[in-house]
């Protein structure tokens, strides 16, 4: 599932590619035909992201002018010169010469401004939005017995944060992932609130997920460039088996609610 800066970089191409100018809107698989009717011919006049929910915003006269997309495991939205539709496209915008198609996903759906903006109030602060505050996230994590890790995935908790970002932020903060959120000190929440402002904030500017210390990259460690399809630099993700970049111990894993958790079991001792 695509993480947090992966939304808030498709908010930002949608008002690239359309801002302020009318569109063609369509659903040439047809499931989203009526809502699309509703849209055509009038301009975008935002695109926003909380987590992992992209809202794109029309001016069409209807009280629903939002579209509200979660792409869950297997959507996808992107740009590109404009083509004959392949596929199922659940949702297509287009200016007449770029075309950004929606594919499989969780949900797409027609709602307004209201339902938006309650929709955006039963999630989490999302650390890449200038309006998020940590403090919220801190109430839920302190009084609660769950672990860090599972606390970190909850998007009513942070929103945004997958499983990379759980994953490198606490090892950088050699959190044990199984610490109990009620036995986290607010200081090192603080300090991972921080550092998923820089990382996330970073990933939106650079499309991907770089969470090593500079003395920790290839070319610093004269090690080959990690290749992965997520990219990026990492600590401990889709590691396991292989040594800490730190210390030298095996990266481990194990299940977690249903995702793979890794951390290092040196670095990650303490709370």
């Amino acid at each position: 599932m695509p993480e947090g800066h992966v939304i808030h970089r498709l908010a930002q191409a949608t008002m690239q590619h359309f801002g302020d100018q009318p569109v063609r809107v369509s659903s040439p698989q047809g499931r989203f035909a009526e809502a699309a009717a509703l849209l055509d011919g009038s301009r975008v006049q935002g695109a926003s992201a909380c987590g992992k929910h992209l809202f794109i915003d029309f001016d069409a006269d209807a009280p629903e002018h939002v579209v509200h997309i979660h792409l869950g495991l297997i959507g996808k939205f992107f740009f590109a010169p404009l083509a004959e539709p392949r596929g199922a496209v659940r949702l297509r915008i287009t200016d007449g010469s770029t075309a950004a198609d929606l594919h499989g996903p969780q949900m797409c759906r027609l709602i307004g401004a209201v339902e938006q903006q309650e929709q955006i109030a039963k999630l989490g602060p999302d650390p890449i939005r200038l309006d998020a505050d940590p403090e919220v996230a801190w109430q839920r994590i302190h009084r609660s017995n769950r672990s860090i890790a599972s606390l970190l995935m909850d998007q009513k908790v942070t929103a945004g944060v997958g499983n990379i970002y759980r994953a490198e932020v606490l090892f950088r903060h050699r959190v044990r992932p199984t610490t109990p959120g009620n036995r986290l000190k607010r200081s090192t929440w603080e300090a991972i609130w921080a550092d998923l402002v820089v990382l996330m904030r970073a990933g939106v500017e650079v499309g991907r997920i770089d969470t090593v210390e500079l003395e920790h990259t290839p070319e610093q460690m004269g090690r080959e460039p990690r290749v992965d399809r997520h990219g990026g630099e990492v600590y401990v993700y889709r590691r396991a088996g292989l040594p800490c970049w730190v210390c030298g111990t095996e990266v481990r894993t194990q299940d977690l609610e249903g995702r793979n958790l890794y951390w290092c079991p040196t670095c990650q001792r303490g709370r």
